[in-house]
């Protein structure tokens, strides 16, 4: 059975940090390219970085290009986004999917709120 779990997502001040991970488990992590999604209230979800079975990775959002900086530990089957420089229009519902052989693994989210 597969599980993807996110977990360190909370309210933070502007200007302050979070690392969100994603533990993931039923499938042979350490070939799947990991990304992380966020959705914004109101918003369409969308694609903030993906991180390949060989450790390459996009940013795709010009936003957080120096601010964001996904990772992995396939020892741990673990995904990373660690995040800095928050700013307010980074409040969103953060997700975490795993894609292996064209089938995607979602987990349920984990929401960030940056406010002061």
């Amino acid at each position: 059975q597969v599980h993807v779990v996110e977990s360190g997502g909370g309210l933070v001040q502007p200007g302050g940090s979070l690392r969100l991970s994603c533990a993931a488990s039923g499938f042979t992590f350490s070939r799947a390219a990991m990304s992380w999604y966020r959705q914004a209230p109101g918003k369409e979800r969308e694609l903030v970085a993906t991180i390949f079975s060989t450790g390459g990775y996009i940013n795709y959002v010009d936003s957080m290009k120096g601010r964001f900086t996904i990772s992995r530990d396939n020892a741990k089957n673990t995904a990373y986004l660690q995040m800095n420089s928050l700013k307010f229009e980074d409040t969103a519902v953060y997700y975490c999917k795993g894609r292996l052989n064209g089938v995607d693994y979602w987990g349920q989210g984990t929401q960030v709120t940056v406010s002061s």
